[in-house]
């Protein structure tokens, strides 16, 4: 099958994840992958849709059109998939709006609806879409692939690192939790955080490394650190997160600290892949745990990573769209 996918860039995070990294896959599978970015202005994107007709299925990810945007879409596409992987229907939870958008609420509705197929990054945000009026939905959660991330050894002598990933806008959530991590430096010693991000603040006692993000050097960053760290404020805007550096952290086979919220609740197994805390005491007694026992982070590393080999690979993400994609084939040879 011939797929276009309408994309924020074809350079973006979630198109990366969610969507080129399948594209080998499915090639093997007989289909492929042409990535449109959507443009500026509504003019511009109803035209775009014309484009559209000769794929036999078009990705919207994302992104809530206009319903004049939307009637075009739906009327050119062959067959339409909605992909998302954040609460789109909100507001983020930085937003001196607050998270509740009658405008995102109206527009996800609408796509929803209008979706021969809804794929939903997490089992929350499928509820939200099914919620919302959508028919089918069918959760693939964004995978990674561990053989692009070397394992971490755990070896190093020069004290314990722990590792944050991620941009501008959600390191804001992090700063949130900077007593959290004032605690961990005042009472733990030779224990640094490194930052891989666009930008770096402090925190408090703790020691920051700054190392800007790039795609190239990413996993070696993270699988030079010892203990992967996620903090997200408990709201609906997290809840509809996917856990990205999560992931990378295991893919690396770093044992991971994180709050319990959202998906974190299910990627970090407390105790056997890393720990799940929220008080300041929890956050430093965690990092004290691992800092003190090198083997206790080989062991819930290795764990980790091999929980994302066979839930959370590349190879398993293909595999659930090429299902969603051969029931979209028999659909159509039914109806042609």
């Amino acid at each position: 099958m011939r797929l276009a996918a309408l994309v924020e860039a074809p350079d973006h995070v979630c198109c990366r994840y969610r969507l080129r990294a399948f594209a080998d896959e499915w090639h093997r599978a007989g289909h492929s992958l042409e990535l449109f970015a959507r443009p500026r202005g509504w003019w511009p994107r109803v035209r775009l849709t014309s484009h559209l007709v000769p794929f036999d299925v078009v990705i919207l990810q994302r992104r809530l059109p206009s319903f004049l945007e939307l009637a075009s879409l739906r009327r050119r596409a062959n067959r339409l998939v909605f992909d998302f992987d954040d609460a789109v229907f909100l507001r983020d939870s930085f937003s001196s709006k607050g998270l509740e958008s009658h405008r995102r609420r109206t527009r996800f509705a609408a796509v929803v609806r209008a979706a021969d197929v809804v794929v939903a990054g997490n089992p929350w945000l499928a509820e939200r879409a099914r919620a919302a009026g959508a028919a089918y939905v069918v959760v693939v959660p964004t995978c990674v692939e561990p053989a692009s991330y070397p394992p971490a050894d755990h070896e190093s002598n020069d004290g314990v690192r722990l590792i944050w990933v991620g941009s501008s806008s959600t390191l804001r959530g992090l700063e949130r939790a900077r007593e959290l991590l004032d605690q961990v430096g005042r009472t733990i010693r030779d224990v640094r955080l490194k930052l891989v991000c666009d930008r770096f603040g402090p925190f408090g006692r703790l020691p920051v490394e700054s190392s800007v993000w790039r795609e190239s050097t990413e996993a070696t960053e993270i699988a030079a650190a010892d203990i992967g760290i996620s903090w997200l404020p408990d709201d609906d805007w997290s809840r509809g997160k996917c856990g990205l550096k999560v992931l990378q952290y295991m893919a690396a086979a770093l044992p991971v600290i994180g709050n319990p919220v959202g998906v974190q609740t299910d990627l970090i197994r407390h105790g056997q892949t890393g720990f799940l805390a929220t008080t300041a005491y929890e956050w430093a007694a965690a990092v004290r745990t691992l800092a003190e026992d090198p083997d206790l982070r080989r062991r819930m590393g290795s764990a980790g990573r091999a929980r994302v080999e066979r839930e959370f690979s590349v190879a398993s993400g293909a595999g659930r769209w090429c299902e969603i994609l051969g029931a979209l084939e028999r659909s159509q040879r039914a109806v042609g």
